[in-house]
């Protein structure tokens, strides 16, 4: 049968409103999980929770008495958070684990450096399975390539464990509904562990912030804005580069994207709404993986570009630039109606004198208060009296007779904030708290990735973040670090 140009244009032409009207277009348009467009947004499919399922919000735990650890990945992080657990009470280090056996006996110094028995060395390229099967483990702490971190993950949940992952914790959206669903099926913890979460400045900013000096937080900006050219070829088989050879996006988005999302209660009353991307092209990318890997292509761009919007109407302003020789930042800001915070490039608050005020008594006024400018930072005297003042109860939590913070300071890790996080981690599991970042931040703030990719792909336009805690994000009135009575 012959068909004429005619019926032909007008085939075309409803398969074009079919695609704008909502049809799946998964080949298409490249996504691990099905979506529509509507109205011109990418909307990705939300899989329903399933009847075994339940929220894992606040999700409390039996106390374990001597939380028994098992790491998996021992090559360049891996290491150090062996190290920094030593220095822990009520820890005992059962496993140690990596592809290359090398790797994880190399981490039994630090064991017997502390005077602790000798932990099972696991190895392979599924060791990590027979850890995860012990019985002698309750945590997996998993230090792998990211394209693991997933695998890992869920297998060690449903063999009952917690797990904790380093960043990002997932590279799809995919992965993170995996991550979500396995904490949910299991009713076990999984956190991700997002160090910047407890650097000194972003712990005293968050106070400041909960205890109102900000005002409401209308705005805030993150990065991760790295020259990794140092450390490119230190890399286990190559695995990051190939990764970023692969892959555009903002792919390390939790260093930037998880204090912001602290201070403006994701998931906790309110939630990141819709993205748009954009990527420069790539420049040094292509050279790098050209000069290293032999491709002449690098999907990667030199610097990534991120516009979010929430529910509540605030905004954040995020970067992602590996690629040249940008001073390192984090990018790290508050803006609120009454105050403001930066960290990069440069340190230093800036508040109403009202603000400064109502805060100043005559046991802890402010030095030369009436000075305060709108057109500048607040005095450096101003600055570190408000830090004394608003240090965040965890900086202030004893170790030993010794406040978190300094305690750190001796102990290391990018300044003490890793071991700050490894340290509130065996804290809270101890004690039967909530941990303080669940499940859901690991899921929004790892599917950056994806989400930034597919905007960037489709000439930027806006996606939906999925709501990873389906229709709970609400139900909590606030972020709360959780202590002992």
């Amino acid at each position: 049968m012959r068909i004429s140009k005619q019926a032909v244009s007008t085939l075309l032409l409803a398969m074009v409103m079919m695609v704008g009207c909502g049809t799946t277009q998964k080949n298409l348009f490249k996504a691990s999980i099905d979506y529509t467009i509507r109205d011109g947004v990418i909307i990705l499919d939300e899989p329903a929770r399933s009847p075994n399922q339940r929220s894992v919000l606040e999700l409390r735990c039996a106390p374990i008495e001597t939380v028994r650890v098992g790491f998996v990945g021992l090559g360049m992080r891996g290491p150090g958070a062996v190290e920094r657990f030593t220095y822990i009470e009520g820890v005992a280090i059962n496993g140690l684990c990596d592809k290359y056996p090398e790797r994880a006996e190399r981490c039994q110094e630090y064991l017997d450096r502390a005077g602790m028995p000798r932990a099972t060395i696991y190895s392979g390229d599924e060791g990590y399975k027979a850890l995860c099967e012990s019985d002698d483990i309750d945590l997996v702490y998993i230090a792998t390539p990211w394209q693991l971190h997933v695998e890992v993950a869920v297998y060690a949940m449903n063999h009952g464990k917690h797990v904790a992952i380093e960043v990002p914790s997932a590279n799809t959206i995919e992965e993170c509904w995996q991550l979500v669903d396995a904490a949910e099926r299991n009713r076990v913890h999984c956190t991700i562990l997002e160090n910047c979460c407890y650097d000194h400045f972003e712990l005293t900013t968050l106070n400041m912030a909960q205890k109102g000096l900000f005002g409401e937080i209308i705005h805030a900006e993150g990065a991760y804005i790295h020259n990794l050219e140092p450390y490119w070829q230190h890399y286990a088989d190559n695995w990051r580069l190939e990764y970023n050879q692969a892959h555009n996006g903002d792919i390390y988005a939790t260093h930037g994207i998880g204090p912001n999302c602290q201070a403006l209660n994701i998931h906790r009353g309110d939630r990141l709404d819709y993205l748009v991307a954009m990527s420069t092209k790539s420049i040094n990318g292509t050279k790098l993986t050209k000069e290293l890997m032999g491709k002449d292509e690098c999907k990667q761009g030199d610097q990534i570009n991120t516009l979010i919007r929430t529910v509540n109407g605030c905004t954040i302003d995020m970067q992602h630039n590996v690629m040249t020789p940008r001073p390192y930042s984090r990018m790290y800001q508050l803006v609120g109606t009454e105050g403001f915070a930066n960290k990069y490039p440069v340190q230093g608050y800036t508040f109403k004198l009202d603000q400064i005020k109502s805060v100043a008594t005559d046991e802890n006024g402010m030095p030369d208060i009436e000075a305060l400018d709108h057109h500048s930072f607040a005095p450096s005297e101003v600055a570190i009296e408000m830090t004394k003042l608003y240090r965040h109860p965890v900086q202030l939590q004893l170790v030993d007779g010794i406040p978190l913070q300094e305690y750190s300071l001796q102990i290391g890790g990018h300044g003490g904030m890793d071991f700050i996080m490894d340290y509130r981690l065996v804290y809270c599991l101890r004690n039967g708290l909530p941990l303080d970042m669940d499940v859901y931040d690991a899921a929004e703030w790892s599917a950056m990735g994806e989400l930034t990719r597919i905007s960037i792909e489709n000439g930027s336009k806006p996606v939906k973040v999925p709501d990873f805690t389906r229709g709970e994000w609400d139900k909590i009135n606030g972020l709360t670090f959780y202590f002992a009575e």
